[in-house]
């Protein structure tokens, strides 16, 4: 990976020492690009843009998308966010004979309140023994045949620890549940095959690893689910003929395109577009590789420097989210920011994220300036 050509990509670069990937990817001048042309049309075009590069390009995302997650287009659904992805499966669902949903307190809380909300479904919230993960056992054991979804995180935002996707899953189906998975911090830093997990569902976007801005989710339904599912959140762009304007009769899209709501945000679409082909261009194992050493060295440096952390103790379960313990962890965030290096806080800790456009030196930086700050 030729570094510094990767990094002239990103002028925040330029700039600061940016540490926060897990809250917020940088903007790429290829993102840029895109987004530049999209207003270009809009100013010569209006509103016929639509029925040309508008819509053509919102097709182009869903299938580079569809195919970096090992799926196929008619599988995925493009969405305003999690949050929606979230609504529009948990509103399909019967819960009459199956009513509990399982998540874990390491998830993020989007995940637990689609439920917690829900008077006639019981929550259940399996607790973290040792702050990092939870165990398998514990799903197993709270995944019953009342249970509906299974519904967790593939990496916690929490502790950076990946969950096996396929255990989980294995687990949901011994008794008849879905396996939900709220995928936001995985594809872009860790290898993702839809096809060949056994997840049902599959939310996440471009917020973040995959550098592309918000306003939008990808939602993956696993393809016997597609059409067995009705949606009863709808809008005209989940229906068959959306330009049809057929007030009396709604016709679900005979794929996933069902449970996508209102008119995208256009500006996030270009903007993915731009992450997306940069991510397609490195190649997500090389990104892997790259990562899973920037994050060895920064829990090296960290352990030498004295710090405290909270991450898995096998490097194989780790992604490139580290938190590390601090007391005053608003404080250190704001004092490296000051210095430029943006990094973020979460439950007592400094959380530091690096991506494949860090280098060593900047993340030694980040720990020398944390010592700086201690004394």
């Amino acid at each position: 990976m030729d570094v510094t050509r990767v990094r002239s990509e990103f002028p925040i670069l330029q700039r600061k020492i940016y540490l926060n990937s897990c809250s917020l990817g940088p903007l790429s001048l290829r993102a840029t690009s895109y987004l530049d042309s999209f207003q270009e049309l809009w100013h010569d075009l209006g509103a016929s843009a639509w029925y040309g590069p508008w819509l053509e390009t919102l097709e182009v995302l869903r299938i580079r998308v569809a195919e970096f997650l090992g799926a196929a287009p008619e599988q995925l659904a493009l969405l305003p966010s999690t949050s929606v992805a979230l609504s529009v499966i948990a509103e399909s669902i019967d819960y009459s004979k199956r009513n509990r949903v399982v998540c874990t307190e390491l998830d993020f809380p989007t995940l637990a309140y689609q439920w917690a909300v829900k008077p006639d479904v019981e929550l259940v919230i399996l607790p973290s023994h040792d702050g990092v993960k939870v165990d398998l056992e514990q799903f197993a054991a709270a995944v019953d045949d009342r249970t509906a979804f299974l519904a967790t995180s593939h990496v916690f935002y929490t502790t950076g620890h990946i969950q096996d996707l396929d255990c989980l899953g294995e687990i949901a189906r011994q008794s008849g549940a879905l396996l939900f998975v709220d995928g936001y911090q995985g594809p872009g830093q860790i290898p993702v095959d839809l096809g060949a997990s056994k997840a049902d569902f599959y939310t996440t976007g471009p917020l973040k690893w995959l550098c592309g801005g918000p306003g939008l989710s990808y939602l993956y339904v696993q393809e016997k689910l597609v059409k067995k599912l009705q949606p009863r959140i709808a809008s005209w762009f989940g229906a068959e003929d959306q330009f049809d304007f057929d007030l009396a009769n709604f016709e679900p899209h005979r794929d996933a395109r069902r449970f996508e709501l209102g008119t995208p945000s256009l500006p996030t679409i270009h903007t993915a577009l731009g992450g997306q082909e940069i991510i397609d261009e490195l190649g997500i194992e090389a990104i892997w590789s790259r990562n899973r050493i920037l994050t060895q060295h920064l829990v090296e440096k960290a352990e030498e420097s004295g710090f405290q952390m909270t991450i898995s103790p096998e490097p194989a379960d780790r992604s490139a989210i580290v938190m590390i313990q601090h007391e005053n962890s608003m404080e250190a965030v704001s004092y490296l920011a000051k210095k430029g290096i943006i990094v973020d806080c979460r439950h007592g800790h400094v959380r530091v994220s690096p991506h494949f456009y860090n280098t060593v030196s900047e993340i030694d930086q980040c720990i020398d300036t944390l010592i700086e700050f201690a004394e």
